[in-house]
């Protein structure tokens, strides 16, 4: 074989090992990982719970901490000053879209 030839084989072979790796590491899911999709649609879900939060008067979002966890669990951490803002939070939080539960792990802390 020719010089140009093994050469033109060997980036061939690269290029294709090179676009099946990037494909497999784009479809590929390994335990406990999100998708690209997941990860953006839970973005989405905790920066509407934040809002929510943020906007009603009964809840301090600043105090709050919010996390999407797969498949739509929401957790709120941090401290609250009543046990009514801690059922508050976790109701804000059930009533946007994508939500499946609501994990409340807020302490009550006047």
């Amino acid at each position: 074989m020719s010089g140009k030839r093994i050469t033109a084989r060997l980036i061939s072979l690269a290029l294709a090992t090179g676009a099946s790796i990037a494909l497999l590491a784009g479809c590929s899911v390994a335990r406990e990982q999100e998708s690209v999709g997941q990860y953006i649609d839970g973005s989405a879900v905790t920066a509407t719970v934040k809002s929510k939060l943020a906007s009603d008067p009964a809840t301090s979002a600043v105090s709050i901490s919010v996390k999407t966890i797969a498949a739509g669990v929401v957790q709120l951490s941090g401290f609250v000053k009543s046990q009514h803002e801690k059922e508050r939070a976790g109701e804000l939080a059930r009533s946007v879209r994508g939500v499946s539960q609501v994990r409340n792990d807020l302490v009550v802390r006047p």
